[in-house]
C-alpha cells in the first residue's frame, strides 16, 4: 500500500471505518440482520450507554450493528484494524502471513492468524456460478501440497519419505481469461475428478488437461476434451495446453513456500479460496486492489467462523 492509501481514515479512525462498513454493507441503509427489515422499520441508538453504531429494529424490537451477522461479529479487534487487514490481504498477490499481519496491526499473533483466516472465509465461494460455458475453454490441472518428503520415525528420527503419498492432492479449474476454481480431494480416482469437473464447470466447454488418465472418461461429456502430453514435452498444441492453469499454481506455490511457509491439512481448502479470490479478481480482468477489498468485505456478510468450527472444511 502507498502512503497515500495508508492515510485514508478508514484505516487509522474507528468513526471513519464504521461509517465505510456501512455504506458497503447497506447502500440503501441499514437491514435488521435478524428479522430483515429494511432501513424503514430501523432507528438508530443514541446516546453513550452503549457506544456509537447501535440500531434498534422497530419490528423484532432487538438491536444490532454493522459487525452482526458477519465474520467479525463478537470480534474486539477494532473495525479500522479489520479494514486494513482485508486491504493487506486483498492487495497482496502471493499472500501476507499472520506474523507480518500481526506486526502491522499490533496485535497478538494469534489475533492476526484467525483474523486472517476470518478474511479467506469472506473470500470464499466469492461467484458461486460455474466456470465455461460455450466458446470458453477451460483448463485442469493437479498439484500436491506439503508436508515435507521427511517424516519422524521412533527411534529413528527424521527420515525421508519418497513419494507423492503423503502429499496434499489439489485439482484447481482455470477458466482461460476469467475465474479460477481449486479444489482439496482425497484421491486422484476418476470418480473424484468426475465429481469435481462436473460441479464447477459448464459441460458446454472445452476442457484442456495433460494426458493424465484420469481425465478422458470424464473429458468425454464436455463439448470438447483436448490434451498436450507433458511427458512427451508437449506443451502447446495450437490452443490446446494447460499455461493457464500452470500460472495460477505458480503464484500459489510461490505463496504457500515464500510467505505462508506452513499449512496445516485442515486449514488447505481456505487458503485455496484466498488464491482463488484473488486471482478471478485480478488486474488484468480490470479490478484493482480497492475494488477487490470491497468484493472481500461484501463477502463477509452472512458468513460466521468461530474456534468451535474453525476446522470444519473437508476435502472433496
Amino acid at each position: 500500500m502507498t502512503p497515500v492509501e495508508l492515510s485514508n481514515p478508514i484505516y487509522h479512525d474507528e468513526d471513519a471505518a464504521r461509517a465505510h462498513l456501512e455504506a458497503t454493507r447497506w447502500p440503501d441503509g441499514p437491514i435488521c440482520p435478524h428479522c430483515g427489515v429494511i432501513k424503514e422499520g430501523i432507528r438508530p441508538l443514541l446516546g453513550n450507554s452503549m457506544g456509537p453504531g447501535w440500531y434498534y429494529c422497530t419490528s423484532c424490537k432487538d438491536k444490532f450493528t454493522v459487525r452482526m451477522g458477519a465474520i467479525y461479529e463478537r470480534s474486539h479487534l477494532p473495525l479500522h484494524k479489520w479494514l486494513l487487514a482485508f486491504r493487506l490481504m486483498a492487495s497482496s498477490k502471493k499472500g501476507f502471513s499472520a506474523h507480518q499481519l500481526s506486526r502491522t496491526l499490533n496485535v497478538q499473533y494469534k489475533t492476526a492468524w484467525f483474523v486472517a483466516h476470518r478474511i479467506r472465509e469472506a473470500m470464499a465461494d466469492h461467484d458461486p456460478k460455474p466456470l465455461g460455458g460455450k466458446d470458453k475453454v477451460v483448463e485442469a490441472d493437479e498439484t500436491f501440497q506439503g508436508p515435507s518428503d521427511d517424516m519422524f520415525i521412533n527411534n529413528k528420527g527424521w527420515q525421508k519419505k519418497r513419494g507423492i503419498g503423503s502429499k496434499r492432492k489439489i485439482i484447481s479449474l482455470v477458466e482461460r481469461g476469467g475465474r479460477a476454481k481449486s479444489v482439496k480431494i482425497e484421491d486422484l480416482t476418476a470418480k473424484t475428478i468426475k465429481n469435481v469437473l462436473f460441479n464447477n464447470i459448464v459441460l458446454a466447454s472445452t476442457l484442456n488437461t495433460d494426458e493424465a488418465r484420469h481425465y478422458k472418461k470424464a473429458g468425454h461429456a464436455f463439448y470438447k476434451h483436448e490434451s498436450v502430453h507433458h511427458r512427451k514435452h508437449e506443451y502447446k498444441r495450437g490452443d490446446a495446453c494447460t499455461n493457464s492453469v500452470e500460472g495460477f499454481f505458480s503464484i500459489f506455490k510461490r505463496g504457500m513456500v515464500g510467505v505462508y511457509q506452513h499449512c496445516g491439512e485442515q486449514q488447505l481448502q481456505r487458503y485455496l479460496h484466498e488464491f482463488d479470490f484473488r486471482y478471478s479478481n485480478r488486474s488484468k480482468l480490470g479490478i484493482e486492489d480497492g475494488e477487490r477489498t470491497t468484493l472481500a468485505i461484501k463477502g463477509a456478510t452472512g458468513k460466521r467462523l468461530t474456534y468451535r468450527n474453525l476446522d470444519g472444511i473437508k476435502a472433496a
